[in-house]
């Protein structure tokens, strides 16, 4: 795995690019990324470029034997082209443009505003695609960032009705699709159709679904507009995305798609305190990130970009954009590097090489400090380098557990989530956090992912489950595990004719007659576990294997499928997920709650993410660790052989 940093050179002066770049080679990394927030500078006016001080950086990184990832300018347009264009800017749900002075300051939709992106990175590939230090190319920067993946404008409109004409064909089947007959919502043509907010009270669902994949489809073609054009300007090198962390406004999987890395941003303090963990869970893992997060995104990536993923940018210190920015504990910088090497990572590039002293982001932390002093995310990075050098390639072990993500789930139960605490994402990753408490290495992955090879398939909630899927699924003839809300909708966003879990009732006969969702505090209670938040009645001839305290079942089996009728708590899925792993012959250890194992390159890590030192011991199996020790302290991690 390669180490780098994300680099602005317009933001120093010249005189000190050569003196950055030698310490970087010296520091161990290998790769910088550039020029993503920099269209300002390189085309001050309006067709007239500016390539010179881009070339003197380029050529002097390249000196240093660094290797470019050259980013596309598209996040931050300048100002003389938002006056241009004034309407190329994204509005918001309340109607309200989204006005020059941050970044981000666009609609996906505006054609005018496509063409000019597609004509900088013409620009860019033409001027830099043949030169031998750049290795890859950033599309854009974090699509969707600060709530941008879906804009209400007219520009959005007007595609909006051409995509609905596409999908649907005639405005009858439109109707008849939506059932717009309810609250006489009936419409006459396409053009009638505006997009579904500023509504008295919610909007149709069916209309809100649609309007969600059309806002995620404008991304997958702003995306691919540039793919195209780097990819026929600039063969041979990588070209990637990064992404973000708990963000699901647009389907990653779909965008991934068109790229050779999938790439994500990795801030996990700044997830912890701005997510849905329990103010216990804030207090505990404040400095280090609960133990899951970074794993998490991590394994979601990796199958968003078919087993290639990097760490755009590693959170190296405090940062300033959530409500509280804690300093990572000493050892944490390195501790997320080697996790990340360990699921698999080509790449992790530290953001930011050096703090900025001006701007939006002037606490957030780099590796030096504004005065070019070494910070302490400095000194990790050296040591993870150093850990790099000793472990040699990692290959991670092959997964034998897929757990099943779908961003249009995640759309589905937004649209709808008939209770306030009801999350897909937070579902997801609580499933997910179950079995790496387990101790089972995880490939996340999209439903329409080959399945081949896994021993167990879980999947927290698939609302849109068709017949092929569930077929498939069903024939694999592994453990598999369905969530509540499986089967509840079709593609239309209606109730299947037959009730829930709509085509899985072919292979696993229950039918859910009724769904109910509980406020925090009101549990359902069961042998050792409870279940909170959803609660779901099912009608079956099949016997309950787990059943609530009143007797009504919550766990159905028919074969080796499952189905869980409710939000599980941690101690219900762990005795599910145990009982599948024992079926399909995998090995569990139940782990301490700050403890996480990973394998790869035919080592075992253990990570420590909790404030106290964990004995390893019983898990060395009398291995001698090549890293670390036996007792593995708060921020810290042990390796050793298999």
């Amino acid at each position: 795995m390669r180490l780098g940093c994300c680099y602005y050179p317009e933001h120093w002066p010249e005189s000190w690019w050569a003196d950055d770049a030698a310490r970087m080679a010296a520091m161990g990394l290998t790769r910088v990324r550039i020029g993503e927030f920099a269209w300002s500078r390189i085309e001050p006016e309006p067709g007239r470029f500016d390539w010179g001080w881009l070339d003197r950086a380029i050529d002097t990184l390249a000196a240093a034997g660094l290797g470019i990832i050259l980013g596309t300018p598209t996040a931050t347009p300048p100002k003389w082209l938002v006056d241009q264009m004034p309407d190329m800017l994204a509005v918001d749900a309340q109607g309200r443009p989204r006005r020059f002075g941050s970044r981000r300051h666009y609609c996906f939709s505006h054609k005018g505003y496509r063409a000019e992106a597609a004509r900088i990175t013409a620009a860019m590939a033409q001027r830099y695609g043949a030169h031998p230090a750049v290795v890859a190319w950033q599309t854009d920067n974090e699509y969707g960032c600060h709530d941008t993946a879906i804009s209400y404008s007219p520009a959005a409109a007007a595609g909006f009705r051409a995509w609905l004409a596409a999908r649907h064909g005639s405005i009858d089947a439109l109707n008849t699709a939506w059932g717009t007959v309810f609250w006489s919502m009936e419409y006459r043509d396409f053009a009638e159709i505006d997009p579904p907010h500023l509504t008295v009270t919610e909007p149709q669902p069916a209309h809100v679904m649609d309007w969600r994949r059309f806002s995620s489809d404008q991304v997958v073609a702003f995306n691919r507009a540039q793919v195209e054009i780097l990819r026929a300007a600039s063969p041979g090198r990588d070209i990637v995305h990064n992404f973000m962390g708990f963000f699901t406004q647009f389907d990653h999987h779909a965008v991934a798609a068109d790229l050779d890395v999938a790439t994500w941003d990795s801030y996990p303090i700044g997830f912890l305190d701005s997510f849905w963990f329990s103010a216990e869970e804030k207090l505990r893992y404040a400095r280090a990130g609960h133990p899951d997060i970074a794993a998490f995104h991590h394994d979601l990536y990796r199958g968003a970009g078919r087993g290639r993923w990097w760490v755009m940018e590693q959170q190296p210190g405090p940062v300033n954009w959530s409500a509280h920015n804690p300093a990572p504990l000493p050892g944490m910088v390195r501790l997320w590097t080697i996790e990340a090497a360990a699921h698999g990572a080509e790449l992790v590039s530290y953001f930011r090489w050096r703090q900025a002293p001006f701007g939006q982001e002037a606490h957030h932390a780099g590796l030096l400090r504004p005065d070019r002093v070494d910070d302490v995310g400095a000194h990790e990075a050296r040591a993870a380098a150093a850990d790099l050098a000793l472990l040699g390639d990692l290959a991670p072990a092959p997964a034998r557990v897929a757990l099943l993500f779908s961003y249009e789930a995640s759309w589905a139960i937004e649209t709808q989530p008939q209770g306030r605490s009801f999350s897909y994402l937070e579902l997801a990753f609580a499933w997910y956090q179950a079995l790496r408490r387990l101790g089972l290495d995880v490939d996340i992955v999209p439903p329409g992912a080959p399945l081949d090879g896994y021993a167990m398939v879980v999947a927290p909630s698939l609302p849109m489950l068709d017949d092929a899927l569930a077929d498939r699924l069903a024939a694999l003839g592994v453990p598999v595990l369905f969530g509540p809300r499986s089967g509840s909708r079709t593609a239309a966003f209606q109730y299947p004719d037959t009730l829930p879990p709509g085509p899985l009732q072919r292979h696993l006969p229950v039918k859910v007659v009724r769904v109910e969702s509980l406020r925090p505090g009101l549990v359902e209670p069961g042998d050792g576990f409870a279940l909170g938040r959803w609660l779901e009645t099912v009608e079956t001839a099949l016997l309950p294997e787990h059943c609530l305290s009143d007797g009504r079942g919550i766990v159905y089996r028919a074969g080796r499928l499952r189905y869980l009728a409710g939000w599980a708590d941690a101690a219900l899925l762990a005795r599910l997920f145990t009982q599948m792993a024992t079926e399909a012959g995998l090995s569990t250890t139940q782990l301490p709650p700050d403890l996480r194992l990973r394998r790869a390159g035919g080592f075992t890590f253990a990570f420590n993410y909790g404030p106290d030192v964990i004995d390893v011991s019983r898990w060395l199996g009398g291995a001698t660790p090549l890293i670390g020790s036996a007792h593995c302290p708060a921020g810290g991690f042990t390796v050793w052989r298999e």
